[in-house]
C-alpha cells in the first residue's frame, strides 16, 4: 500500500508519515478564541484539518483529534500589546466573560457544523486546565528557564537558546528577533525583549484572573497549547496543526515551553496552512474587503455579486492545497459553484447506473482502475485536494459518458464498476466531506438562523435598534417570524 507523506514545517521538507504509535495517530490543531465568529481564513484551516482528521481515519489509522478552545481573553493585538479580547467584550456589553465565552463557543460550533467540519474528538478550554498551566510553570522556572517579576512569570528566552535551537519551527534565529522587537506592554520587567509571559499578573480590572503562587493573573497565551495537547496526547505526539501565522510567535514558543518543562520536543510532524485573500489582497476591515461565512451565504456583503452555499464555499476552498495562498473573487466563486454541481450531478448518475457486466473492455477497465488509484495517490501527497478533485472529475467525465450512453458501463467488469462507485462516493462524501445540497439544507438553515440571531442578539446588547429591526423586518418579508422572549424563536409560515 502506497504511504502518506507529509510536509513537515519543522524540517522543511515532506516526509513519509509514520505514527510514533501505529495504528494510533495523535492530531493536535489550535482552535478559536472565542470573542467573535471565526472568519473565512479560520474555517479555511479547519476545513483543511477536517479532510486531515477524515483522510487519516479513511486509511485505517485510529486517531484522536484534539481543537482547543481559547477562553481566556488573552491575544496580542495590532500593536503588539497583549490584550484581554473577552473581558473587554464582557465589559462594554454588561455581562460575565462565560457569557461572551458560552455565545461565541456555540456560534463556532454552528458554524462548524454549517461547513460540514467534523467536531474534534476531545475539545479542552484552557479555563478549565488552569492547575496544568501552573503546573507547568513551576516546571520551567524549576528547571532554570524562567523567572517571576512583580507577579508575571517570563520565559529566559536568551538562556534557553543557549542549549537549543529556539526559532527552528519558523526559522527565524533570535538575532533576528531582537532587531525587529518593538516596544510592547511590560517590557521594563523583562530580562530581555524576546522574553515572553508565561503567567501573567492581573490587576482586579481584570474580569478573568485566577489564582497561582505569583499571584492572581493568566496563563500566557502559547501555554494553553503546550499543556492541553500533551495532556491529551501525550508528551510527544504525530501531528500539530496550526495557520501559518502561528508558526512564530506561538508554535515556536510551545515547543520552548515543552522541552523547557523537562518534556522534550513535543510534535513529530507540525503543519501549517496558509492565507486565503480577497481579489489578491490580504483579508482586513482597513482595505474593506473583509467579508465573515455568514455574510458571504447570505449574499448581504458589498464584494459579491450573490450568495453561495456552505457546501460550495467548502468545494471553493478544496480547489487550493492547504499549504498555498488562496485567492477570494467573486468570479471564483461562480466557477466553483458550477464545478460543484457537475461533481455532485455525477454522484447522483452515477449511483443511478445499472450495470449488466458485458464482454470487458480490458483497456477501459484498466483507465477506471488507475483513476480510482490515483484518488488515493493524490491524497497521500500530502493531503493534496485540489489534485484529487482534478481526479475526480476524470471520473466524472466517465459516469456522464456512461449515462449519456456515449460509452458503454457494461464494458466495466464488476470488480470495477464497484470499485467506481465507492471510489467516487467515499473520496466526494466521506473524505472531501462535500455533501448534496438537498439533503444538507435544513441543517445548513438551522445553523445559519442561529448565526442570525446572535448578529441580531449582539445587535440589541449594544442597543443597535435600527440593525435588530431590519434583521427582523428583512426575515418577515421572506416568511421568517422572529419571536423574542427568554429564548430567540424563529418559524417559517
Amino acid at each position: 500500500m502506497e504511504s502518506l507523506h507529509i510536509y513537515n514545517t519543522l524540517t522543511k521538507q515532506k516526509e513519509k508519515f509514520e505514527p510514533i504509535n501505529p495504528p494510533n495517530v495523535g492530531f493536535y490543531s489550535c482552535g478559536p478564541t472565542v470573542y467573535n465568529i471565526p472568519h473565512l481564513g479560520n474555517v479555511r484551516t479547519f476545513m483543511a484539518f477536517d479532510v486531515m482528521y477524515r483522510y487519516l481515519k479513511h486509511i485505517g489509522y485510529k486517531v484522536k483529534y484534539v481543537r482547543n478552545i481559547t477562553d481566556v481573553g488573552h491575544m496580542t493585538n495590532s500593536a503588539g500589546i497583549e490584550a484581554d479580547s473577552i473581558g473587554d467584550l464582557a465589559k462594554a456589553e454588561s455581562v460575565d466573560p462565560m457569557q461572551i465565552v458560552q455565545k461565541y463557543t456555540c456560534a463556532f460550533h454552528d458554524l462548524m457544523r454549517v461547513f460540514n467540519i467534523q467536531p474534534p474528538d476531545i475539545e479542552p478550554t484552557a479555563t478549565g486546565h488552569i492547575v496544568e498551566q501552573i503546573d507547568m510553570v513551576e516546571a520551567i522556572i524549576k528547571n532554570g528557564y524562567a523567572y517571576e517579576k512583580n507577579g508575571s512569570v517570563y520565559f529566559d528566552v536568551p538562556k534557553f537558546a543557549k542549549a537549543y535551537d529556539y526559532g527552528k519551527l519558523s526559522g527565524r534565529n533570535i538575532d533576528e528577533q531582537q532587531e525587529g522587537y518593538r516596544e510592547l506592554d511590560a517590557q521594563d520587567e523583562k530580562n530581555d525583549p524576546r522574553d515572553f509571559a508565561i503567567w501573567k499578573d492581573c490587576d482586579e480590572t481584570y474580569l478573568q484572573r485566577y489564582t497561582s503562587p505569583w499571584g492572581k493573573g493568566v496563563p500566557g497565551w502559547h501555554l494553553e497549547c503546550s499543556v492541553m495537547s500533551t495532556k491529551y496526547l501525550g508528551q510527544r505526539f504525530d501531528i500539530h496543526g496550526g495557520g501559518m501565522d502561528l508558526k512564530f510567535p506561538h508554535h515556536d514558543c510551545e515547543i520552548a515551553q515543552n522541552i523547557g518543562a523537562g518534556e522534550g520536543e513535543p510534535v513529530k510532524y507540525w503543519v501549517h496552512t496558509n492565507m486565503l485573500t480577497m481579489n489578491g489582497k490580504k483579508m482586513s476591515k482597513s482595505l474593506g474587503n473583509s467579508i465573515f461565512p455568514d455574510e458571504l451565504i447570505s449574499g448581504e456583503n458589498d464584494l459579491m455579486d450573490k450568495g453561495f452555499s456552505p457546501m460550495v464555499i467548502r468545494f471553493f476552498m478544496l480547489q487550493s492545497h492547504y499549504s498555498s495562498e488562496f485567492d477570494l473573487s467573486n468570479d471564483a466563486l461562480l466557477a466553483a459553484e458550477k464545478g460543484y454541481k457537475r461533481l455532485m450531478n455525477a454522484q447522483v448518475s452515477l449511483n443511478k447506473l445499472t450495470h449488466t457486466e458485458a464482454n470487458t473492455d480490458t483497456a477501459e477497465d484498466e483507465a477506471v482502475q488507475q483513476l480510482c488509484a490515483q484518488c488515493n495517490h493524490k491524497m497521500n501527497d500530502d493531503f493534496n485536494t485540489a489534485q484529487t478533485l482534478a481526479v475526480l472529475f476524470e471520473l466524472a467525465n466517465k459516469i456522464n459518458a456512461y449515462t449519456n450512453k456515449q460509452s458503454d458501463v457494461s464494458k466495466l467488469s464488476a470488480t470495477t464498476f464497484q470499485l467506481l462507485q465507492t471510489t467516487f462516493n467515499t473520496f466526494v462524501t466521506d473524505i472531501l466531506g462535500l455533501q448534496p445540497e438537498e439533503e444538507g439544507n435544513q441543517e445548513v438553515v438551522n445553523g445559519l438562523m442561529q448565526l442570525i440571531i446572535d448578529i441580531r442578539a449582539e445587535a440589541r446588547t449594544k442597543k443597535d435598534w435600527g440593525t435588530s429591526d431590519k434583521i427582523r423586518d428583512d426575515l418577515n418579508k421572506l416568511n421568517i417570524l422572529i419571536k423574542d422572549g427568554e429564548e430567540t424563536t424563529w418559524t417559517y409560515e
